[in-house]
């Protein structure tokens, strides 16, 4: 297997799997685990061959792609994910659930170094913020929940959401606003790709003021999220 992470120049190379999903940030991602090359990707991951058992998730443009063979294929913007728990079964498939970490762009496609795809990537941090808008960064936090409190109380039962921390940070609020809430994989890959923490919350605030809109003139609510069985699982290559 050719090297699976290796920093380059300020760029890295990472392991890729491309769904059809949007992974955010501090999110858990539970997924099965069945195609031969991405079983080889998890017993790498497993046996360390690949440093801090971290891959990438990207997204596919289109569900009509079967195999990945062009970078246009692809969203530039992905998020990696590392390794938490795996388990074989005995045909070989595994059941893994992995923990999203940080967001990176996508520079090159690599599909012949590996059985799996290899991205050369750099990863994408967040623009700082002037200390002097700590106040308005407070009263912009409390509108984005409030935001969140309307749509999940529209779409979800008591125990299907969950409110953040009053000590979560500024830059992932808008990630663990949006975990609990189902929206479009544009609107998704939008949050996923600010890099100003203001803009993607004021960003993740209109999004779930429009969907809690939609809720209340269709008179219908969404399926939870633990109803959903098989279909909440992600739409994949694998």
């Amino acid at each position: 297997m050719a090297e699976a992470k290796r920093e380059t120049n300020g760029t890295t190379t990472l392991p890729l799997f491309p769904l059809q999903t949007v992974l955010l940030p501090g999110v858990h991602l539970p997924l099965h685990i069945f195609e031969p090359r991405y079983r080889q990707l998890t017993a790498d991951l497993v046996g360390g061959s690949v440093p801090g058992r971290e891959f990438g998730v990207i997204t596919l443009r289109t569900s009509l792609v079967r195999e990945v063979t062009s970078q246009d294929h692809l969203y530039d913007v992905g998020c990696s994910t590392v390794l938490r728990e795996a388990k074989q079964l005995p045909d070989g498939r595994f059941d893994v659930v992995t923990t999203a970490r940080r967001r990176f762009r996508l520079l090159e496609l690599d599909t012949t170094s590996a059985p799996y795809l290899l991205g050369s990537v750099e990863w994408l941090p967040d623009e700082r913020l002037p200390m002097s808008g700590v106040e308005t960064y407070g009263r912009l936090a409390a509108i984005a929940r409030a935001a969140h409190r309307r749509y999940c109380e529209s779409a979800w039962h008591s125990d299907d959401w969950r409110v953040p921390g009053e000590d979560a940070e500024l830059g992932e609020l808008a990630y663990q606003l949006a975990a609990d809430c189902l929206l479009p994989l544009e609107d998704r890959q939008q949050l996923l790709e600010e890099t100003n923490p203001v803009r993607r919350l004021r960003m993740v605030c209109r999004l779930l003021t429009r969907e809690a809109g939609f809720l209340a003139a269709l008179g219908a609510v969404p399926m939870p999220t633990s109803e959903l069985g098989d279909f909440s699982q992600p739409s994949s290559l694998n």
